[in-house]
């Protein structure tokens, strides 16, 4: 067994605060300004209330340092993937919190977020931020900052599996196995809330990178092979195997992934392929039975896994540039970047920062470096309009695999009017 997780309490990371903006004030933004006042606002879309604290406080440090009047509002996560389209164009921010990969490429190509390039220069960045720097490049170009990355994987609670003599499956026919124990112990093999559309992607992205590797997958994303290619194909009877075998949580449509979290949480599901903030979904007295493993391997190909990465952006139209850089520049100093990744509970985006107290977090750090690639997520990896009519596809098939063939034509047919 692990060893238990050493988190940190909301109380005890706003103390570890204490002293940090002082210091970063001293390293170079210098006394307040007395001139006119100036102005920058912020929008965020950040659940996590500790982090939302922090950021708070390192806002708010910067106002006093410099004088800014900063406004900070946050959106909730699913409300703001549609208002960011609007507001880009319309009335946008001087800083926002966004995602990167294509979701960041979809609004660089339209001319949306600002060049930041001159910041990786003047702070040499690119020698402190490391492969998460592909993930906000664009041609040679950086469009925004990575915050840090979370891995996805298979979550589970080692007394669950221990209870119920579960073993972890290395390979396809070991997971269909598996299904069969737990479903026998009386337990939904796999808990997953397909409500939000978005968990259910992270299930193909797994399969599919396990049975055709990545530059097939990347090349899915870019639109460059059609849905009815028998390689996607193969992916869906996988898949659907496991659908008809009823290895996911019944009525998933009903659930939002933290909903289906609490499936897992109270030791009615097995195991969940999500991300690894579900850490904050489980109990306290739990959290030291937390664990994950990789997708078993289905072809005789390298590891490749999605490793997702958020990212902070300044709008091309932003009114307040001059300051917005200088905001950037503060928040990326790494004793005030560690304070927010480490609340945030990511892995890092920079390598001169100190090991989160998160041991779970340290042990993703190797097993990231132990695997042959990366892509980021379906829905940050492929075109916005063709990930939504995607992922209510990959919804209606965990209910109605019989609609196998309607789907995937469903969606090729919009693969083939976003990339034209």
């Amino acid at each position: 067994m692990m060893h238990p997780l050493n988190f940190q309490t909301r109380r005890n990371v706003l103390k570890s605060m204490a002293g940090v903006g002082a210091a970063a004030i001293a390293g170079g933004l210098g006394a307040p300004a007395l001139a006119a006042t100036r102005e920058l606002t912020i929008i965020g879309n950040d659940g996590n209330p500790t982090a939302r604290e922090v950021f708070k406080k390192i806002t708010d440090d910067f106002a006093a340092a410099t004088g800014v009047n900063v406004s900070l509002n946050y959106m909730d996560i699913e409300g703001h993937k549609t208002a960011i389209r609007n507001y880009l164009v319309a009335s946008p921010p001087d800083v926002c919190f966004w995602y990167s990969g294509e979701r960041m490429r979809y609004f660089v190509e339209r001319g949306l977020f600002e060049d930041l390039t001159d910041l990786y220069e003047k702070n040499g960045y690119g020698k402190v931020v490391g492969n998460q720097i592909r993930a906000v490049t664009v041609q040679g170009k950086q469009y925004g900052l990575p915050l840090g990355g979370r891995l996805l994987a298979n979550f589970y609670l080692e007394d669950v599996f221990a209870k119920h003599g579960l073993k972890v499956p290395k390979d396809w026919d070991e997971l269909l196995a598996y299904v069969e124990s737990a479903k026998s112990a009386g337990l939904a093999p796999i808990a997953v809330g397909s409500k939000e559309l978005w968990p259910v992607a992270g299930i193909f992205d797994s399969l599919n990178l396990r049975t055709n590797g990545l530059d097939f997958h990347m090349s899915l994303m870019d639109g460059k092979v059609s849905y009815l290619d028998k390689a996607v194909v193969s992916v869906f009877d996988r898949w659907e195997e496991l659908v008809r075998k009823g290895a996911y949580l019944k009525d998933s449509t009903s659930y939002t992934y933290s909903e289906a979290a609490a499936f897992l949480s109270r030791g009615e599901a097995g195991f969940m392929t999500i991300g690894s903030f579900v850490d904050r979904e489980i109990p306290d007295e739990q959290r030291k039975n937390l664990n994950y493993f990789l997708f078993p391997k289905i072809a005789d190909i390298p590891t490749f896994d999605d490793f997702f990465v958020d990212s902070m952006h300044m709008p091309a139209k932003a009114k307040n540039k001059e300051v917005a850089r200088e905001f950037l520049t503060y928040f990326y100093q790494p004793q005030v970047f560690a304070l927010y990744s480490n609340a945030r509970n990511f892995i890092p985006a920079r390598s001169d920062l100190p090991p989160s107290q998160n041991e779970m977090l340290n042990r993703q750090l190797k097993t990231i470096a132990g695997v042959a690639g990366t892509a980021q997520y379906f829905d940050r990896d492929t075109n916005p309009d063709l990930a939504q009519v995607a992922m209510k596809g990959f919804q209606e098939f965990l209910t109605y695999p019989d609609r196998k063939q309607a789907i995937l034509e469903r969606i090729e047919q919009t693969r083939q009017r976003v990339f034209k």
